[in-house]
């Protein structure tokens, strides 16, 4: 099954994955606006926002990445780090400013 990612800056195409890709390894500054610095969830580099998941909602937070989170951003589910995320539903996210 594919899924697509869809950007808020229009200045990126959507792009389709397959199902459970991960973030980390497809996305490049070259096809979106998220940039990576660690990768392990714990620098924040990849801050999103995502706007629409659908049919359904993506796969929980990880536990790294709940506790960075809910340590900055309490309460806002709507924040994920991209470096976390392996796709599991159609996305439009957004770059977060740290």
């Amino acid at each position: 099954m594919k899924y697509k990612i869809e950007f808020t800056d229009k200045a990126y195409s959507p792009i389709e994955l397959n199902e459970n890709a991960e973030l980390s390894q497809t996305l490049t500054i070259q096809n979106s606006p998220i940039l990576f610095g660690c990768r392990t969830g714990i620098c924040g580099t990849c801050l999103i926002r995502v706007h629409e998941e659908s049919p359904h909602p993506l796969h929980q937070r990880t536990p790294d990445e709940e506790e960075f989170l809910e340590g900055l951003y309490p309460g806002d589910k709507t924040l994920r780090l991209a470096c976390q995320v392996k796709l599991t539903a159609n996305i439009k996210i957004e770059k977060e400013k740290i």
